[in-house]
Formats: C-alpha cells, structure tokens, sequence
C-alpha cells in the first residue's frame, strides 16, 4: 500500500474509532508540543560523558510502536541496569507516523536514566512521519562519538521513498569516511539503521557499496538493525562483520552490547 493510501486509510480508522467525536487535530499534522531536537541535545550529553571511557555499555531496542505499556515498562527495565551509558533505539517509534505518537513515545522515553538517540523507521516515514521525525529527533542521518567509537546513524527505508539514490545516502556516507582520514581519535565504528542490507525495504541495488563504506571505516566492530521483529546476529556478507538486530516491543527484550576496546559482547535481556 502506497504512503498516502496509508495515510487515508489510519485517518478513517481514527475516524471511525472516535465515533461521533470530533478530532482537535488532523492526525497527520505536525503540531509538536514538548520537546524538539532530541537527538542533538542527548548526543551532547553522550560524548561528555563517554569522552575519557574504554568501557561503553548501551542498550538496543526498538519497534516500540503502539505498545505503550511495554515500552514503560522497557525504560524501567533499562534503568534498573544502572551504569547505562544511552540507548538506541533502532526506529518505529510510531505505527502510522502520527505526530501525536512521536510525541508520547518521546515523552516516555525521557523517562531514561540515561541519554537515547532514536533512528527513524519505516513506519515513521508514514504520511508526514518524517517531519514530525526531524522537528522532533532531528535529522535522518546522524554521527556522534561514545569515547574512541563512533556511531553512525542511518536512514535506510529505501523503499518507503520509492528507492532514491539518496537513502542510504552514500554521499554522506562518503563524506565520513572522508573525516575519519584526519580524525585520529575515531579508533572504532559501530553502523546503526533500521532496515538491514538484503531485506525488501532496503535498496538493495547499493548493497555492495554501502557494505563497503561499512567495512572501510575505522575497525567497524558490528552494525545495529531492527524492523523484522526478531532478535538475530548474522554476518551478512561473510566479512566477519555481524548485523546485531532488536526485536520489538511486545517481545518484551532489549540487548545489551558492552564495548570494551576493539571488543565487544552483548547479552539479550527479557523484562
């Protein structure tokens, strides 16, 4: 189903649910209350405090889309670890890329004891998902840097914009491999996205190249994925470079991944 016909069909049922009371908002306007430019503000918090570690500990989740009370109850889980360095959450943070669900999943979300970056999915590219994403997240491509690792974060719903050259988004990709020339401080790499090489969703013509910049960045140590549902670790291209993939929320379990030097562990988590 097209993205608009997608969009006219949750309107209906929105509709319909409300029976004869009548919606204060489109639920695909982007009226954003609350907070904006999440990403930004919790990645300044992560590279202060990861700056000096050796030592990073992060939890991957995702797919949290309309289970509300499981995410609630996902954020205590995390914060019951403690020593969490943040979370990132692997994208559909909506079901129907309504504005309104941004925003409470947002919302439930602060709830971490820690900072968290969140990549946009392919239901979060819904009807005008994608800018209630980047008025409230940020942009669909992002980097930041948890002491000598750098993670990069990236939109890879190709077939959600009709598989434009531009997602992935080689040119960026480029432009970072570019910077970790001079940049002596980025040891180590971990690639971050929703949607995995060789799924439908991702434009699978680019494949071999995006793999490429994958494995030509600084010591990439592994790549983070979700949208399928499932938990897995699959060394996709044989090159010793495993996909780590979140299940979603109703599964009700969160990985947590210890990054220690050029080494990494990482141990599922159920709540």
């Amino acid at each position: 189903m097209s993205r608009f016909l997608y969009g006219i069909a949750i309107v209906l049922m929105v509709v319909i649910s409300t029976s004869c009371e009548m919606l204060d908002v489109h639920p695909h306007s982007v009226h954003i209350t609350g907070a904006r430019n999440v990403n930004a503000q919790n990645i300044k918090q992560i590279e202060e405090l990861c700056a000096s570690k050796d030592t990073i500990r992060f939890v991957l989740t995702g797919d949290t889309q309309s289970w509300y009370d499981e995410t609630c109850d996902m954020v205590r889980c995390v914060n019951s670890l403690g020593d969490i360095d943040f979370v990132v959450h692997g994208g559909d943070v909506s079901d129907y890329g309504m504005t309104e669900e941004f925003m409470m999943q947002r919302d439930i979300f602060q709830g971490f004891n820690c900072p968290f970056v969140t990549i946009i999915g392919n239901h979060d590219c819904l009807g005008t998902g994608e800018q209630a994403y980047e008025a409230i997240f940020g942009a669909t491509n992002f980097t930041f840097k948890a002491g000598k690792v750098r993670f990069i974060c990236l939109n890879t719903n190709a077939m959600d914009f009709g598989f434009p050259e531009d997602v992935p988004d080689l040119n960026y990709m480029q432009q970072l491999l570019d910077e970790s020339k001079s940049d002596s401080t980025w040891q180590y790499t971990v690639v971050s996205m929703h949607v995995q090489p060789a799924t439908v969703v991702f434009n699978n013509k680019v494949m071999d190249q995006f793999e490429e910049y994958v494995r030509s960045y600084p010591k990439t140590l592994f790549c983070t994925a979700a949208h399928d549902h499932y938990l897995s670790a699959t060394d996709i291209f044989g090159d010793g470079i495993v996909y780590h993939r979140s299940t979603s929320m109703d599964d009700r379990t969160i990985t947590l991944i210890t990054i220690m030097g050029g080494t990494y562990e990482y141990e599922y988590i159920t709540f």
